[in-house]
């Protein structure tokens, strides 16, 4: 349940825009989109530029955005982002940076891209999907690029002590948020999944400072509540892309309780802390390109689940749901390896293809959760 204390920072989900942006536009500064973890927040911070986490709530439909994606495009999350980049939901934003994430979201991009109305500054950030030296070397010349990009569109400088504060502001975030988290390790912890889930989009979607020193006054009155302790099992949710609360409301009202997430709005959000800030901009790029943990990078799989399998025992989880979006290549695959991985384990695991959006298979995934929870037996 959320609390009248709570409320202010956990309604920010609710709408595309909200009155944080509006306040920072008045002032007017600017605000970018950006559709991957792998987008160093600080880099836009630094330029004085809001970055904010495109999503793409409230979206009813895909009648537009199916007539421009090719027929390969599938993925219900592109189609919505651009649905609404079609309908002109995302005005308030000044320019947009995509990445190379998926086949999916490059068309997305692509296809905005051409419109008339598009935004005047469109970036595609390539990102290897290998981990390697070379290809952070990549990776921070494409960073460096875009800096250039913002230089010259927006009339900034990005300075060296410019992304050193913007860098202590997104730690102080991700250790908040790692608070958070510790408290749902609890045997009855005090914050819900859905929760959790709606103070992480708040994250992405307001000014940084702003959403720490809200989080800051929150903790305390989260630390003192009653445990939720009428659970049947704990679980951990990992796979595509979900800024849905709504999704795991669903799953909590089963007997389940969502307490460890590998999710895009979720513990990607923070990960590890980035301590090296001496040489501020090779310490940011190796911090995004080795501490997130996605399957659009090759060869990785064994690091994601021995970091899955951590975070379940850490988090005493009785079962894992591993959800993907369906026509989502990347989830699709790998959460059939995690599957194999967690079984070995003795981790119940729950293979659930969706929808992104409104959940109008919401009967069929409550059945399929009842049925889980019945599996692990408790």
């Amino acid at each position: 349940m959320v609390t009248k204390q709570a409320e202010p920072l956990t309604k920010v989900c609710e709408t595309l825009s909200n009155s944080y942006i509006e306040d920072w536009k008045k002032q007017g500064k600017k605000v970018l989109g950006y559709t991957c973890t792998y987008l160093p927040e600080e880099i836009l911070m630094a330029a004085d530029i809001l970055p904010y986490r495109m999503r793409a709530t409230g979206c009813g439909g895909t009648s537009l955005a199916d007539t421009w994606l090719t027929r390969i495009a599938h993925c219900s999350f592109a189609r919505s982002v651009l649905e609404l980049a079609l309908t002109n939901e995302f005005d308030f934003l000044d320019g947009v940076v995509f990445t190379n994430s998926c086949d999916h979201i490059r068309r997305a991009y692509e296809n905005w891209k051409y419109q008339d109305e598009a935004p005047t500054f469109m970036h595609i950030l390539p990102v290897p999907h290998v981990t390697t030296e070379d290809g952070l070397q990549w990776y921070r010349e494409e960073v460096a690029a875009l800096m250039d990009y913002l230089e010259k569109e927006f009339n900034v400088k990005i300075t060296p002590e410019k992304i050193k504060e913007a860098t202590k502001i997104c730690n102080e975030s991700r250790s908040l948020l790692k608070e958070v988290y510790e408290l749902r390790e609890r045997e009855a912890p005090p914050i819900s999944g859905a929760e959790v889930m709606r103070i992480g989009i708040a994250s992405v979607s307001m000014p940084r400072d702003k959403f720490n020193e809200m989080l800051k006054e929150m903790l305390p009155e989260i630390k003192n509540r009653k445990g939720i302790s009428n659970y049947r099992a704990r679980l951990m949710i990992v796979g595509s892309v979900d800024d849905s609360p709504i999704f795991l409301e669903l799953i909590e009202d089963t007997g389940g309780l969502v307490v460890a997430d590998g999710l895009c709005f979720g513990a990607k959000l923070f990960g590890n802390i980035n301590t090296q800030i001496g040489d501020t901009f090779d310490s940011i790029t190796a911090h995004y390109y080795h501490n997130i943990l996605c399957p659009r990078m090759y060869g990785d799989h064994k690091r994601r689940l021995s970091v899955v399998k951590d975070v379940a025992k850490k988090a005493n989880v009785d079962g894992v749901v591993l959800q993907a979006i369906k026509f989502c290549d990347l989830h699709g695959i790998e959460n059939v390896l995690l599957e194999k991985g967690l079984q070995k384990e003795g981790l119940a695991t729950l293979k659930l293809e969706r929808e992104y959006g409104p959940l109008a298979d919401m009967g069929r995934y409550r059945t399929r959760v009842q049925a889980f929870l019945e599996q692990i037996g408790k």
